[in-house]
């Protein structure tokens, strides 16, 4: 099976840019989201799993 990745080359061979399926790229977006969100909560306080497992079943979510 072929490699889905191209890359366009300058004139002297070297890699300026890859073209790859849009699937590949929507993946590395959402990737790319989730990355930005791990690191704008990064500073919020935690809480033990069974506090959050009590509140989420306080509220009905669970």
């Amino acid at each position: 099976m072929s490699d889905p990745v191209k890359y366009i080359t300058d004139d002297r061979g070297e890699r300026t840019a890859v073209v790859l399926p849009i699937s590949d790229y929507e993946k590395l977006l959402e990737d790319l989201e989730d990355l930005a969100v791990v690191a704008e909560r990064r500073a919020e306080p935690t809480i033990p799993h069974e506090q959050l497992v009590s509140e989420l079943k306080r509220d009905g979510l669970l």
